[in-house]
């Protein structure tokens, strides 16, 4: 084939020997050389020589500059080399060092998740992870208004709550949480990159964790509480929840044998059922119930989304603590499900718009004072230390107890100068002792804190003189009996002379028994404590449930001893019904949760009787005139009838009004903590109108009835003697009987 007009590359061999062929120098021969060839191929202008394809290899050789067959290495720079084969060695070292190393962590990485892994229980004996059981509080109609402890409302599965939860949770906390092995390094690198942002250390605040790691964290790595070890359960909370690097490890590695040990909704249900969603609430069970009155089943997006906010923060962000806060974070829970596709933006702006609210009960904040009492009267085991989880029937009147409380904000809001530091107390109570409400402070719709009503022991002042008083009729005196107020001194063994005086530092003269207990007048107390016998009047204050030691000194009937209002208003409640002690209670029965069968039943109700039917009757007629006609006018209804008895201590540091209708007793105190004396105020001001702003509340809409009392027979009315004629004198007398004689003799008429 001819080859013009194509230039061809280099013959391998004209590649391996650059100088024509493996003969070495040998010069081309040829008549051809350098002209151009004849016959063979045309080769014209190619530079190609006789003999075709060789001839023309040959002339391009000459044509090109011959290259050496070897060049001569160059000498390398020795500081270079030295440099270059220290960071050899030194590399090497450290890949021998890191694989080694790399070896022996996965090793001890292994060995750590298979240890964790031989411990992990059964999935079931993971769900309530609670170190004490509840106590659900209901009223007197059935309803829940409090709960105290842990409260666990049954354990749940990832797929037995409302697909809404289990979408916010992974939504909030752990978006990746279907794909990771337990720890997520991106998180954990998100984590430290905000952490360092926001000026804080590359661990503290954001932690990266996953929802494993939270899980196992909650399960406090495998530990669990043993009062052997731990001062408190406090302590042993707070070290489950340490941070340190070292713990946070053994946590991924508890972590890491849990996703071999258990599937996703397996690890996913155990959080859910042992995360505490504040108001006391662990579970998404127990905080379904305790917000929103439901189960977690059926929750909608929104109130989904307010749940899974609170395990940031569950103490801070709980409903019950702060609506508003809550469905803000409850609306960035929503937009999270949006983004990540869990809602469509129809569903998300739909849940935006009508934010969750708490259930009518979670909203009622009352009885949170009474709640309180009733668990410090019940047994330890099934109240404040309780591993069970237990139902506790009550007497609280949830009508009565909004009347109470609303008194007390109407009084303070309106009738209190500002700044005043003043305290007070509400009970309220049955004619047998059934607490129906109880204010333990003038703050309400608290809990936990100081009970004033129940804790706080007191001097009674002249509110203890219906005792006295109760003692005299007991003994046969009546009310119409009368005694004189004047100034009055005794000598006190040991103490020297005594002399009280009234309060209004007036004196009345002579007064019926009923005149001195309207208007307070304590000379009479005093004149008939110690006539009647002192022994006798604190034998029926404590019959009638003061438990506080009766003070036996003379001042006694001025009300020196001291006692709670509950006692002081049971005590009020044994007069209304006829003379009969009281035990005030609040418990009703109590059960298991889910059984029907009553494990204890009313610890308390009307006991022996301390004084007669008749006398207790007299005695609340007279404390009638208290109300219309002497000190407790304040406390006089429009509507019906009332009796009570105003009590001020000693330089006013107490002020107390108790009184009852047919229906219920009210016992009213104020004071200040500190024990200082109140400015301005006495039973017959402040307390009475509490006292009457209650009793306005619970008694609206009832019929009215009325008091037991029994009036006494009036006085007898004595006869007055016949003026008798004056005596004649003696001479005068002698002469008419003379005078008679001579009559008769001589038959005159």
């Amino acid at each position: 084939m001819s080859d013009s007009g194509r230039g061809k590359g280099r013959l391998v061999a004209d590649r391996r020997y650059p100088n024509g062929g493996p003969t070495g120098n040998r010069k081309p021969t040829g008549k051809g050389q350098g002209k151009p060839a004849s016959g063979g191929g045309s080769g014209s202008g190619n530079g190609r020589g006789h003999g075709g394809k060789h001839g023309s290899a040959q002339g391009r050789r000459r044509s090109a500059p011959r290259k050496p067959a070897h060049r001569p290495a160059k000498k390398r720079n020795f500081l270079v080399a030295f440099v270059l084969g220290v960071v050899s060695f030194v590399l090497s070292i450290v890949w021998r060092i890191t694989w080694r190393v790399t070896a022996v962590v996965a090793l001890l990485l292994a060995l750590g998740v298979g240890y964790f892994y031989t411990k992990l229980p059964p999935v079931a004996e993971l769900l309530d992870g609670r170190a004490r059981g509840s106590v659900t509080l209901i009223d007197r109609n059935g309803a829940i208004f409090a709960w105290r402890g842990d409260q666990f409302g049954g354990a749940v599965t990832a797929t037995s709550v409302s697909k809404h939860l289990k979408n916010a949770v992974i939504a909030t906390e752990d978006k990746r949480f279907y794909h990771h092995f337990g720890v997520s390094p991106r998180g954990v690198a998100s984590a430290v990159r905000i952490n360092l942002a926001e000026g804080r250390g590359p661990l503290s605040g954001h932690g990266g964790s996953t929802i494993t790691q939270q899980t196992a964290k909650l399960l406090c790595i495998g530990v669990e509480y043993d009062p052997k070890v731990w001062k408190s359960e406090a302590d042993y909370v707070a070290d489950c929840r340490e941070s340190s690097l070292a713990r946070k490890g053994k946590e991924a590695l508890y972590a890491m044998a849990m996703e071999l040990k258990y599937t996703k909704d397996e690890i996913l249900s155990i959080y859910l059922n042992r995360a505490y969603m504040g108001g006391g609430a662990y579970g998404a069970e127990a905080a379904a119930e305790r917000y929103f009155g439901k189960h977690s089943a059926t929750l909608s997006p929104q109130e989904s989304a307010m749940l899974a906010g609170l395990l940031t923060a569950p103490s801070t962000l709980a409903p019950t603590s702060d609506l508003e806060r809550s469905q803000n974070r409850a609306a960035t829970v929503l937009r999270l499900m949006r983004d990540q596709g869990y809602l469509s933006a129809a569903e998300e702006q739909q849940a935006q718009a009508h934010p969750a609210t708490l259930s009518e009960e979670a909203q009622s904040k009352t009885g949170g004072y009474f709640a309180d009492w009733v668990m410090s009267t019940g047994p330890e085991y099934f109240t404040r230390d309780t591993m069970e989880d237990v139902v506790i029937r009550t007497t609280l009147d949830p009508k009565l107890q909004k009347a109470a409380e609303d008194a007390m904000n109407e009084v303070y809001a309106n009738k209190v100068k500002e700044g005043s530091k003043a305290q007070a107390a509400i009970v309220v109570m049955s004619a047998d002792g059934a607490v129906r409400a109880m204010v333990g402070g003038r703050k309400t719709g608290v809990s936990g804190v100081f009970n004033r009503a129940t804790q706080a022991k007191r001097q009674t002042g002249s509110a203890f003189k219906p005792f006295i008083y109760a003692t005299a009729l007991e003994l046969g005196h009546s009310p119409y009996d009368t005694v004189v107020d004047e100034p009055f001194c005794m000598n006190v063994p040991g103490s020297g002379q005594w002399c009280p005086q009234n309060y209004s530092r007036n004196y009345k003269g002579k007064v019926t028994l009923t005149d001195a207990l309207a208007h307070s007048l304590n000379i009479p107390a005093v004149k008939i404590s110690e006539s009647v016998g002192r022994d006798l009047v604190a034998k029926v204050a404590t019959g009638f449930g003061i438990k506080s030691e009766v003070n036996s000194s003379p001042a006694m009937a001025l009300g020196t001893s001291e006692a709670s209002l509950l006692e002081m208003t049971g005590a009020y409640a044994g007069i209304l019904n006829g003379g009969s002690a009281v035990t005030p209670y609040g418990l009703v029965d109590l059960r298991l949760k889910g059984d029907d069968e009553v494990l204890m039943g009313t610890g308390g109700g009307i006991r022996e009787r301390v004084i007669q039917p008749e006398a207790a009757g007299q005695l609340i007629w007279m404390m009638e005139d208290v109300v219309n006609g002497g000190t407790g006018g304040r406390a006089k209804l429009p509507d019906r009838e009332v009796a009570g008895k105003t009590g001020t201590s000693n330089d006013a540091r107490d002020a107390w009004f108790i009184g009852f209708t047919a229906d219920y007793v009210v016992g009213v105190w104020m004071g200040n903590d500190d024990n200082s004396p109140l400015t301005g105020v006495t039973g017959g001001g402040l307390p009475a109108e509490i006292w009457r702003e209650t009793m306005l509340r619970v008694t609206e809409g009832t019929e009215a009835k009325p008091l037991p009392a029994i009036a006494p027979e009036p006085p007898r009315q004595v006869a007055q003697p016949q003026p008798q004629p004056k005596r004649q004198p003696e001479r005068q007398r002698r002469d008419n009987i003379i005078q008679q004689v001579i009559r008769d003799l001589l038959g005159g008429g």
